[in-house]
C-alpha cells in the first residue's frame, strides 16, 4: 500500500455530491420485500464497524489501521495502512466534512486523526489515559464535531471541536451528566450518536442504558432513561438514530444472546424525552446498527447486525428479516441503496 493518503482524492470525492444521508428526498415509490447484496471489498482480516458516505462514495477505517475511500463511479479502492510508532491501532469512528476525513482509534492511546495538508492523515487529537475507548462521532457542520466514548471518571468521555477538526477538547464531569455504575457505550457501528440540527443523542449501554441529549451542540446536557434491557455488561442499546428532530429510534439487545429479542427495541416521538418499546418479544432480536429509510416519513428502518438485515415499515412494530447475511455497520446512499459493512467486506446494499 502507498504511503501517501491524498487529500485530492477525499475532495474530489466530497465535491461529487452534498447529499447526506437524511436529507428530505422525493417520498420513495413503495415498501421493501428484498435485498441485493452486492460485495465491493472483501479481505478476511479485516473487521469494519466504521462508514461515512461522501456524495455517492463511501470512506471507512477499520482493525489493523486500515482505512481507505471507494469511488463508486470507478468502482475504485484507494487504501492506506495508519500507524503511531509500532503500534497498529483498531479505529471503530469516523466523520467527515466537506473538507476533511476524521478516524477516530478504540483503546488507549486514544487517536483522532483528520486529513493532513500534506497529503497523510495528521494526529489532532491524544488521549492516554488507560480506560479510554472512544465508540462513536459526528459532525453538526463544516467546523463543529464530536466524539463520545466511555467513561474514564464519573461521567461519559465526550471531545468538541469548534475549529473544523483542528484542535478538540474533553468536556469537563461538571457539565456532564453523572455516568452510573457499568454504563459506557459499544463500539459495534459508529451509531451511538445521533445529530439534527443543534440537537445531540448518545445512547449508552452495559448495566444502564440511557440517552444524553443536548439541544445546544454539546454546550448543555440531561439524560433520559430508555425501557431498554439492561443490567449485564453486554445490554442496552447499541445502535440510535434520529429521522427529524423530534421522531428517534433505538436498538440493541445482548450481543451474546442476539436470537432475545426482549425489550431491545424503542421509539420516540418527542425527541427523545420519553421511549416506548415497539417489537415486544418480536424478531429481530440483537442487532448493532439502525437507520431511518431516507423519505419514508420516519416510518421506514433497517436494521443489521451479524445474524443478517432486517426490515421494519410501521417504526418498529413488526419486522420483515430481508438477508441472513451479517453486517456491523450501515448507512443509506438514497431512499432504496446502502453501503454496509462487517467481517473480512463492505458491500452495496439494493432494496426492492
Amino acid at each position: 500500500m502507498k504511503r501517501i493518503f491524498y487529500l485530492a482524492i477525499l475532495l474530489v470525492f466530497a465535491c461529487k455530491s452534498d447529499n447526506k444521508e437524511g436529507k428530505a428526498q422525493v417520498q420513495k415509490p413503495g415498501y421493501f420485500s428484498s435485498v441485493e447484496v452486492e460485495p465491493i471489498l472483501e479481505a478476511d482480516t479485516l473487521s469494519i464497524r466504521a462508514i461515512e458516505v461522501i456524495g455517492n462514495n463511501l470512506a471507512f477505517a477499520g482493525n489493523k489501521g486500515v482505512y481507505g475511500l471507494y469511488n463508486r463511479q470507478a468502482n475504485t479502492w484507494k487504501t492506506n495502512v495508519q500507524k503511531y510508532d509500532t503500534l497498529v491501532p483498531e479505529f471503530r469512528a469516523v466523520a467527515s466534512t466537506p473538507n476533511d476525513f476524521f478516524m477516530l482509534s478504540v483503546a488507549s492511546p486514544a487517536l483522532l486523526y483528520k486529513t493532513g495538508e500534506n497529503g497523510k492523515m495528521e494526529l489532532v487529537y491524544e488521549e492516554d489515559d488507560e480506560k479510554a475507548f472512544y465508540d462513536s462521532m459526528a459532525f453538526w457542520n463544516d467546523s463543529e464535531g464530536i466524539a463520545m466514548g466511555d467513561p474514564t471518571q464519573n461521567c461519559l468521555s465526550v471531545i468538541i471541536t469548534r475549529d473544523a477538526g483542528k484542535t478538540w477538547k474533553k468536556l469537563s464531569c461538571d457539565v456532564l451528566p453523572e455516568a452510573e455504575e457499568g454504563e459506557a457505550a459499544f463500539a459495534a457501528s459508529n451509531s451511538n450518536i445521533a445529530v439534527k440540527g443543534d440537537n445531540t443523542w448518545i445512547l449508552s449501554g452495559g448495566k444502564r442504558s440511557r440517552v444524553f441529549y443536548s439541544p445546544d451542540k454539546g454546550k448543555t446536557w440531561e439524560v433520559f432513561e430508555t425501557p431498554l434491557v439492561q443490567g449485564e455488561a453486554t445490554t442496552g442499546g447499541y445502535s440510535i438514530a434520529f429521522y427529524d428532530e423530534n421522531n428517534g429510534f433505538i436498538i440493541g439487545g445482548d450481543y451474546t444472546k442476539p436470537k432475545e429479542n426482549r425489550a431491545n427495541k424503542a421509539v420516540t416521538k418527542d425527541g427523545g424525552k420519553t421511549w416506548q418499546l415497539v417489537g415486544k418479544d418480536k424478531d429481530p432480536g440483537y442487532k448493532s446498527s439502525v437507520r431511518y429509510v431516507p423519505g419514508s416519513n420516519a416510518a421506514e428502518l433497517v436494521a443489521s447486525g451479524f445474524s443478517g438485515i432486517s426490515y421494519s415499515k410501521d417504526s418498529g412494530s413488526t419486522w420483515n428479516k430481508l438477508s441472513e447475511e451479517g453486517f456491523y455497520t450501515l448507512r443509506f446512499i438514497d431512499d432504496s441503496t446502502a453501503y454496509a459493512a462487517g467481517k473480512g467486506r463492505i458491500a452495496l446494499l439494493h432494496f426492492k
